[in-house]
Formats: C-alpha cells, structure tokens, sequence
C-alpha cells in the first residue's frame, strides 16, 4: 500500500490521505489517518481524477502549414488542405505525430483521449496508424478512435463502406458530418447510415453536428431523435454544432427540449471554432460556438474539447486542457465562480460522460488510481492560474513530474521575492 498525502479534494472540506493499492485506489481519509509507504506529498495541492480530452483528430496534429497554410482560415479551406495533406500520409507519420501529441497530452495531466480519425481515403492509413497507437499508448493513455468520414459519407465515393470498413477494424464510435453533404437529405441520410452502423457494432456515436454559421443547419435535432429512438441515448454526440450560435430564441428553446430528452453530449471546441466561424461576416462577427450555458442549464451534459493541435484548422496548441477552460470560460461567458469550476468539469468528469468512461473514472475507493495533483488551492484557482500537473498518475504508475518553478521579482524598495500570482488572502 502506498499513500498520496496531503491533498485537497474538490468539494470537500480540510486534507485528505488517499491509499493507492497497487493500481487503483483504496480508502480517502483525513490527513493524518491513512496508512502505508508514503509515495506523494501533495502540499495541500487539488488531486483531481485526470483531464480528458472529448474531440481531438489525432492524425491531422503537427501538420500545420503543410503543403499549404489556411490562408483564409476557414472551415472549407481547412478541409481542402487536408485533402491535398492526406495524399501524402504513411503508417509512420501518422504514428509518428499522433503519439508526440499524446506525450504532451500525458505530460498536462490527460489520460483519456477522443480522437476523431478520417476514414475518407480509399487506402485507411491513417486509421490503421492510429489503431496501432492506441495499443502502444494503452499502458499510459487510454485512446478511443472514431471513424471520421472528413468528406461525407454520401457526397464521398464509396463512404459508406469505408465507413463500415473502419467499424469492421476496431474503432470505439462511429462519426459523420452531415452538414457537409451535398443536400440536406443526403445529410439526414448520412446520421441514418452512422446510426445503422453503430447499432450494428455496438458502437458509440459522435458526429461533427452543424459546424457552420448557418442558422438552417438543424442536424443536431436529427441526431437527437435518432438517439432517443434507436437505444443510444448517453451513447451519442453532437461535437461543434456551432450554429446554435445563430438560432432564433425559439427554435432554441425548443431545441434544448430535445436534446435534454434524448440524452445526448454536446462537444463545444472554443479554441479552433472560434477561429473557425464567423469567417464570412463582416460586424458584428458572430463568436460561432454552441449554446454552452444554455444548454448546460437546460440538463444536457456539454464538454469542452481541443479539436486542431497545429494542424490546418488551428495552428496552435500545446494539448493543454486548462487553456481550452480557460478560453472556453471568456468565450461562452462562465465568469461567475460556479461557473468556472463547470468549466474544470467539462474537461474532467463531463468529458468522461462523453467517452462512457462511468466506473472506470474519478477519486474513489476501487476505481483506477489514475489522478493528477495540481498546485491549486481549486478548481477555480487552477484554471485562472494555469497550473501544470505536478504529478500525472496512470494506474498507479507515475508517469509525468514538473517541478515546482517560481518567478524571483527585484522591486525597488523591496527585498528580492517569489511571485505566484495568488491573492494573499487565498494563501
């Protein structure tokens, strides 16, 4: 038995010890009272069960200005570079970049892991890459893959059974992008087809959803009713859906009655769709992203996700989940208090409701012992300070450190001192 000591738990008052036994944890007592080899000191800073990443596409990482910037920065252009990147692809690229951004993705603290996976290419290499990444990763990172038809399932040749295909291989969900087909009936055709195929499988659904500025794109309600009558509620997701941020107050109220009925998750991206959307509008240009606070007040599970770590959608990113609450706070306006610590929860445990993660998830007795410890006194305090994980635990391996770094200020009058950026009356 080894003991985590010392450590703040969200919603709980005072320290706690916590007992890892072998891989999973075991008893959380008060500070003081737990037993065993002592293994970590948290100093009083916030353990959390680990970040998960709800929407990333994996294969595409690292491949930003290549062969092309996205000049325009748009969707479309996004996809045309991707096009003509694609042809280009090997096993060992793909591999290659995929697992350098999982490394940065474990050493911020993310242990689960959605990559969308684009399957519109009559050869899959980049699915058969990422098939095998996901089990040379499966000791630290726990990575689910989705069958990603980039360029339509209907308006590509032969995308349906390519479609098929990747589910055949091994993929975790099944994906579509219905607002990209060439008519509206084909995209209400292409959910049938990902629901037919994910039914078929006993497969989860997670579809990019309206990831337009148009107001008449209206999949999600598509998506939803599907959900609710073919058995995936909890099962299902809506990723973007970005022209909710163009719906009309009553097409929005009664579409928050559906998606809460159907029980589907909604994945807002706020670092890439707000550099994505609003590209053809001139003022007032629209902040293009999902109804986040709406839709959270309305019951339905919303999770915050990266999309684009330097790829041709977005030419940033470090795959820090902190940046992506924090950009995610400003962007759908959750300042109040509560409302930042539902953002820390989009990237944790809401984000796991998105995998299906259930059990397999959290601080207590039985489950994984796989955690980080923050140098936080909150949630709160860990996403407006940006805090590094100065512990990344998986499975009760340790497998990231960051020592602690100070900033040393000469202030004249003053004598030399370290700068932490907190409030003297939070210490």
């Amino acid at each position: 038995m080894r003991l985590l000591r010392n450590a703040r738990l969200h919603g709980r008052e005072g320290a706690y010890d916590i007992e890892i036994d072998g891989d999973r944890f075991g008893r959380v007592l008060p500070a003081g009272q737990g037993s065993g080899e002592e293994w970590i000191d948290a100093r009083g800073g916030l353990v959390s069960a680990p970040f998960v990443e709800p929407h990333v596409h994996l294969d595409t990482t690292l491949t930003a200005g290549e062969p092309r910037w996205n000049a325009s920065g748009s969707l479309w252009e996004g996809i045309a570079v991707w096009s003509e990147r694609k042809r280009a692809l090997t096993r060992d690229d793909v591999i290659s970049r995929a697992t350098e951004v999982l490394r940065w993705y474990a050493a911020n603290g993310v242990l689960h892991v959605r990559s969308h996976v684009d399957v519109t290419d009559p050869g899959l290499v980049a699915l058969d890459a990422m098939l095998e990444v996901r089990e040379r990763v499966r000791d630290v990172v726990d990575l689910q893959l989705v069958a990603f038809p980039q360029e339509g399932i209907r308006s590509f040749d032969g995308g349906a059974d390519l479609l098929a295909e990747a589910a055949r291989r091994g993929v975790d969900a099944v994906g579509a992008i219905p607002h990209f087909e060439d008519t509206r009936e084909d995209g209400v055709r292409s959910l049938e087809i990902a629901f037919e195929v994910a039914a078929e499988h006993g497969l989860m659904l997670d579809a990019h959803c309206d990831e337009i500025d148009d107001e008449q794109s209206r999949f999600v309600e598509v998506l939803a009713t599907l959900a609710r009558r073919t058995g995936l509620r909890g099962r299902a997701t809506a990723s973007h859906t970005t022209a909710m941020g163009s719906y009309n107050g009553a097409y929005s109220y009664k579409l928050q009655r559906i998606l809460a009925r159907a029980g589907i998750n909604l994945v807002s991206n706020p670092l890439a769709n707000l550099c994505l959307q609003g590209r053809f509008d001139g003022y007032p240009k629209r902040r293009g992203l999902t109804q986040v606070k709406e839709m959270l007040a309305a019951g339905v599970n919303v999770a915050f996700g990266h999309d684009d770590v330097m790829d041709p959608w977005f030419p940033l990113g470090t795959a820090s989940p902190l940046q992506v609450a924090l950009v995610g706070v400003a962007a759908a306006q959750l300042t109040g208090p509560a409302e930042i610590d539902e953002a820390f929860a989009m990237v944790t445990e809401r984000a796991a409701r998105v995998l299906g993660l259930g059990d397999r998830y959290g601080v207590a007795e039985g489950r994984p012992a796989s955690f980080v410890v923050l140098p936080a006194a909150s949630r709160f305090d860990a996403v407006r300070r940006q805090t590094r994980p100065t512990h990344v635990v998986s499975r009760g391996r340790l497998v990231a450190e960051t020592p602690a770094t100070s900033t040393r200020l000469t202030w004249p009058g003053e004598d030399p001192r370290d700068i932490d950026f907190v409030r003297d009356r939070d210490r």
